[in-house]
């Protein structure tokens, strides 16, 4: 019974349309939502933002569930998109940071399929939920093995900083987009909506993080053409909806929020590597470690019968 049961969920993972929204659950669990409409509002997002990197998260969104399916993972896992999020980041990353040669494609594909492996072993073995940090070690070892093949050159050049747009709103809204590498008004506003069709609170929660995030960028004086990008925005979005699934608390959320931005400011000036979502992963662990420890610390001590 059990063997005729994994088969009737591997003919349901495979069956085209199931398959579809599994593909599409993937994309929207980049913000902790597993629905499919909010799949297709942020693979319009993306898309808008740039076709390339809508390429690069669709064959990431694919790879996932492909390989999850094969490997033999939870079923459910895979229905729920949980095995497809950290490989669309790897995908849109990866051509976001490096020009679509074929050493790119390359590390691509072979980086979603790793990303979905170490999301599998980190979800065993890691007490903390691992949210995004499986994208985040995998793509830089994709940018170093990049760099080591071919050098430099096959980066893709920033924009120029006389091309950043400016105001608070427009600041706001690219925190939003950045969370996958888009910095466009529309983006953001795309990648809002996709929230709210899902959860309304969680879209919340995720704009005043940007609101947080893009003030305490301004008030620590940071780069003003970072600050307009979004750059000190995105893991102030993500941080915020992770800790409330956590434990639901408005103020921690926002706590959460604030502690991204010197997160996001100390990977790349400190350590010399793209901040990517480590902020947000790192923010989250220390208030859920706090957590932890606060539960301890006010238990009450068990008193003795006399």
């Amino acid at each position: 019974m059990a063997t005729e049961s994994i088969l009737n969920d591997r003919q349901t993972l495979w069956n085209p349309g199931n398959f579809f929204r599994i593909v599409l659950r993937g994309i929207g669990q980049v913000m902790f939502q597993g629905h499919a409409g909010t799949g297709i509002l942020f693979l319009l997002g993306i898309a808008f933002a740039s076709p390339l990197m809508g390429v690069g998260a669709l064959i990431g969104a694919l790879i996932g569930p492909v390989t999850a399916t094969l490997a033999r993972f939870d079923g459910e896992e895979i229905e729920e998109g949980l095995h497809g999020f950290n490989p669309t980041l790897v995908g849109i990353a990866s051509l976001f940071y490096l020009k679509p040669e074929p050493l790119t494609w390359v590390l691509l594909i072979v980086g979603c399929v790793a990303s979905t492996f170490l999301t599998f072993v980190m979800r065993q073995y890691v007490k903390f939920p691992t949210y995004t940090a499986p994208f985040v070690l995998v793509t830089w070892v994709v940018m170093i093995v990049a760099h080591a093949m071919a050098g430099t050159a096959i980066d893709v050049m920033p924009a120029s900083a006389a091309n950043t747009p400016s105001g608070f709103v427009t600041a706001v809204l690219a925190g939003a987009a950045e969370v996958m590498f888009g910095a466009t008004v529309l983006t953001g506003m795309l990648f809002l909506a996709g929230i709210a069709l899902c959860t309304w609170r969680h879209a919340v929660l995720g704009l005043l993080g940007s609101i947080v995030g893009t003030l305490v960028a301004l008030y620590h004086n940071d780069p003003s053409p970072a600050v307009h990008l979004g750059i000190y925005g995105y893991n102030a979005v993500l941080a915020p909806i992770a800790v409330y699934l956590w434990g639901k608390s408005l103020l921690i959320a926002i706590l959460a929020a604030m502690i991204s931005v010197p997160l996001t400011e100390f990977f790349p000036s400190w350590l010399g590597i793209p901040a990517l979502t480590a902020p947000f992963v790192v923010a989250s662990w220390i208030i859920i470690a706090v957590g932890q420890i606060d539960a301890l610390f006010l238990r009450e001590p068990v008193e003795k019968l006399s």
